[in-house]
């Protein structure tokens, strides 16, 4: 079928997750008015959060979008677990945590979820999609960005979070190391036209759904695409998600 008919289309359990990087509201809810709830969530990051604050996103839940508030919290465990109770009264559908804050902070991040009216998934970052292995030797790691990944993706399921955000690259490794069911949440996702950025280790939309990645946050391809409906629909139909009733 064709991707653009939307008439008759669902989209089934959509993966992709709208990154809103932007420097202003405006700009983020005239892109919100542009897209839709059924086919994508949308990501919050620390720069929007701080410039629109809490009200920004309940708006956003309010109109039906599940929400990734992308603050990736570390601090001293009791901090960790104020921070967490207040982003999941927020009605958000996800959150998360730097793993490396350590077991102490995991486990309180995690009381906090479970003690909230509100659940919202709880995942940790294990290492930015940014760095590289030079990166990680700055600053004192030096067995390997794979072994970090690894322990610290181990950490986060042994504490009993939700998943991990991760590069698409490293998802069936982390799977590999955890459980099938530990959710991957793959930052770095590029189209083919567009794969030389600041991020380091990217790949394409169904490359990372090949390796097991099961959300993928797409932002510059999405945001600033003269359509960003259509880019929507062209990636879920590429993927096989886009659906017919008829079918």
């Amino acid at each position: 079928m064709n991707p653009l008919i939307t008439n008759t289309a669902f989209f089934a359990a959509s993966p992709i997750i709208v990154a809103l990087d932007f420097h202003n509201t405006t700009e983020a809810i005239n892109l919100v008015h542009r897209l839709d709830p059924e086919m994508c969530k949308l990501k919050v990051g620390k720069e929007l959060f701080t410039i629109a604050g809490p009200k920004f996103i309940e708006q956003l839940v309010v109109s039906g979008y599940d929400v990734f508030l992308d603050l990736k919290f570390h601090d001293i465990p009791n901090t960790i677990y104020g921070a967490c109770r207040a982003a999941a009264n927020l009605g958000v559908w996800m959150i998360n945590v730097h793993a490396s804050g350590g077991m102490k902070m995991l486990l309180e991040a995690k009381r906090a979820i479970s003690e909230s009216s509100h659940k919202p998934l709880l995942t940790a970052v294990t290492i930015l999609t940014s760095m590289n292995e030079e990166d990680l030797k700055q600053i004192g790691i030096s067995d390997g960005m794979d072994e970090q990944i690894k322990r610290l993706a181990k950490l986060s399921y042994q504490c009993g979070l939700d998943g991990v955000v991760c590069s698409a690259l490293e998802a069936k490794m982390i799977k590999e190391v955890t459980n099938k069911a530990f959710l991957t949440v793959t930052p770095g996702i590029r189209l083919v036209n567009s794969l030389n950025d600041d991020q380091s280790r990217i790949t394409t939309p169904d490359t990372a759904i090949k390796n097991g990645a099961d959300y993928l946050v797409i932002g510059r391809p999405v945001t600033a695409s003269e359509s960003p409906k259509t880019t929507l629909l062209n990636i879920l139909s590429q993927l096989g998600i886009l659906q017919d009733h008829h079918n």
